[in-house]
Parts: structure tokens; C-alpha cells; sequence
């Protein structure tokens, strides 16, 4: 399992992935499809979102999630943390519109506050911090699976019609483009589940250029719309300093009320990243999907805290990996290097 981890760098990571967003907005600034392009650039974006989808389901282990359930307490943890204490800060920043955040943009913060939780990115801090990896990956995919359901009713329940385009029908369209596929994708695994093993590079080439190609039609359109005039600099730097307290909060909540809650330090720090961090694999597509031209007002917020979150649990999780584990209080590298402690401190 550990060689299925993503490596990170030792310095702040500027995940270059974001980079490549960034790149994808800039050239739908520059080029947007327009005009008779739009459309095909819409068509194909919908069917990138139900392939990721359709991935999605077809790589999950059921046998994993359903083994998964013995620690139910800390997956329920995770969820609360996910689908109740991230809402509810959500609401509590409503207060900053219109002094500090546009209506818009707090939609897009609300709409962060009530994506899933990331799987690749939990189990990597968690396995640097040395914390349990068995659970972050287990709750990570229940809060994927939850998702599917739990963010489009939840933004139905608090955004309503003031999501920018949001409505009923979007829960048509989640149903279609987002449950269809990937309960389809679960059905279809004990035959596609090789190839996609075989594949596993190409097809995480396609995970992204298939978010890419949601992220340009859904700036194109924002684009063409005009709807990116009301946002200014201060505007963004505002809605930066937001999410560096709705990040702290969430991991203070994470890590010292699991403590209060009696989970050992491996639970811990699997409580802390899974129940801390948001999706941007599973939101992009989800907004595309619910705020259809407001899509790209909606996931500014989501992008700029994705980044925040990997370069924030970055330097907590090496932190976490020099922490003595209880009944140890040597160097914790020594102890996994299997050597002596004395002659390795000679050494």
C-alpha cells in the first residue's frame, strides 16, 4: 500500500497541479470558448465529469470500505467534521457579506465548507505523520462515497436559489452526471478493476485533464458572462485571510476534540487530515454541475484552499513525524531505522 503513496516535498509544496489550473484559467481568460465553441466545450465537460465519475466507483474496494466499518467511530468523526463542523462555520461566515466577502464568493466558501474530504492527500499526511493510514484511507472513501449525496442536498438546504444558478433541477443533473456513473462504475468493477490497475498512469492523466476540461468550460462561460468584473484584489486577499482561519479552526477542532473523544495519537492524526481537508477532485465537477455559468465564482474559494490546506498539513505532518510515539522518547527515526540508538547516534 505504501508504495501507492504520492511523495511529497520537503520544502512548502506548491502542488504543481495548481499551477496547471492556473494555467487552464488563464487560457479560458484569453481564449474562452465562445460562440459556437461554447457548447462543445459545455458537451464535453459533461461527459468528463460523469467518466471521472464512473472512475471513481470502478476504483473503489467495496470489500476495503465495508472491512472499514469496524472503526465506525472514526469514520462518524471524520463525517461530522466534514458534513456538520465545516457547514456550520460555513453559516457563521455569512456575517462578512458584503463588508468583507461578495455574495458570490461566499457562496463559493459555503460551497467549499460542503464538498468531501480528500483520499490521496490524507493518506499521504497521514502515512508522513505516521499516523493510522488503514483508517485515513477507509474515511476518506466514505466521505467520497457520502458526498455524492450528502453536498448536493446540503447545497440545496443552505445555498437554495442563491447558489448562482442552483435549483431544483441540479439534483437531476447530480443524479445523471455524478450517482449514475459511479454507482455504474462500482457494478462494473470485477471487470474493469485490472485494466484500470494495468493503466493506472494514463488513467490518472485522464483524472486530471478531465478536471482541467471542466475548470476551462466553466471559466469560459464566467468569462463571457462578465460575471469576474466584481472582483477586485482586496476582495481575494479577504477571502484568503477567511480561509486561513476556517483552516485553523478545522484543525484545532480535529486534533484536540478527538482528543477529548479518547482516540489514541494514530487516530488522531488520521481524524486531523481527513476531517480537516477538502476534495477538489470531487468539488470542480459538483459545481460545474450545480452553479452551471457561476461555476467559476464557485470554486475560486475551493482552488485557493486546496493549496492553502497541502502546504499548511505539509509542515504539521513533519512535525507530527517527530513526535515521540507513547512509551518512546528517543528521535522516532531511529527507531525505525532498526539501528541501536547510541550507535546511531554515533553515527
Amino acid at each position: 500500500m505504501s508504495r501507492h503513496i504520492p511523495k511529497l516535498p520537503s520544502w512548502l509544496p506548491v502542488d504543481p497541479y495548481i499551477l496547471a489550473l492556473l494555467g487552464t484559467v488563464g487560457l479560458a481568460a484569453l481564449l474562452p470558448a465562445s460562440g459556437p465553441a461554447a457548447p462543445v466545450a459545455s458537451g464535453a465537460s459533461t461527459g468528463a465529469v460523469a467518466l471521472l465519475f464512473f472512475l471513481y466507483g470502478a476504483r473503489l474496494s467495496t470489500r476495503e470500505a465495508m472491512d472499514g466499518l469496524r472503526h465506525w467511530r472514526l469514520h462518524v468523526t471524520v463525517l461530522a467534521c466534514t458534513f456538520v463542523a465545516f457547514p456550520l462555520l460555513g453559516l457563521a461566515a455569512k456575517g462578512l457579506v458584503p463588508f468583507v466577502l461578495t455574495p458570490d464568493l461566499y457562496n463559493g466558501l459555503l460551497f467549499l465548507c460542503l464538498v468531501p474530504s480528500t483520499i490521496q492527500s490524507s493518506i499521504a499526511f497521514t502515512s508522513i505523520a505516521r499516523g493510522n493510514v488503514a483508517a485515513a484511507i477507509c474515511a476518506g472513501s466514505f466521505s467520497s462515497i457520502a458526498g455524492i449525496v450528502v453536498t448536493p442536498l446540503l447545497a440545496a438546504q443552505l445555498l437554495g436559489g442563491g447558489g448562482g444558478g442552483f435549483s431544483g433541477d441540479s439534483l437531476v443533473k447530480i443524479v445523471l452526471q455524478l450517482l449514475v456513473p459511479f454507482l455504474t462504475g462500482q457494478i462494473l468493477r470485477r471487470w474493469v478493476a485490472g485494466f484500470l490497475v494495468r493503466n493506472k498512469k494514463v488513467l490518472g492523466y485522464v483524472d486530471r485533464g478531465s478536471i482541467l476540461l471542466v475548470v476551462y468550460s466553466a471559466f469560459s462561460e464566467g468569462m463571457v458572462r462578465g460575471i469576474w468584473h466584481p472582483v477586485s484584489a482586496g476582495r481575494l486577499a479577504a477571502l484568503l485571510a477567511v480561509e486561513a482561519v476556517l483552516l485553523a479552526a478545522m484543525l484545532a477542532v480535529t486534533w484536540y476534540g478527538s482528543k477529548r473523544l479518547g482516540f489514541d495519537r494514530g487516530d488522531r492524526v488520521a481524524i486531523q487530515f481527513a476531517g480537516s481537508k477538502k476534495s477538489l477532485a470531487a468539488g470542480l465537477p459538483m459545481a460545474s454541475v450545480l452553479f452551471g455559468a457561476q461555476a467559476s465564482l464557485a470554486v475560486l474559494p475551493l482552488m485557493l484552499f486546496h493549496q492553502m490546506q497541502l502546504m499548511v498539513c505539509a509542515v504539521i505532518a513533519k512535525r507530527r513525524a517527530r513526535d515521540p510515539l507513547p512509551g518512546q522518547s528517543e528521535d522516532p527515526a531511529r527507531e525505525e531505522s532498526g539501528r541501536d540508538p547510541v550507535r546511531a547516534g554515533r553515527g
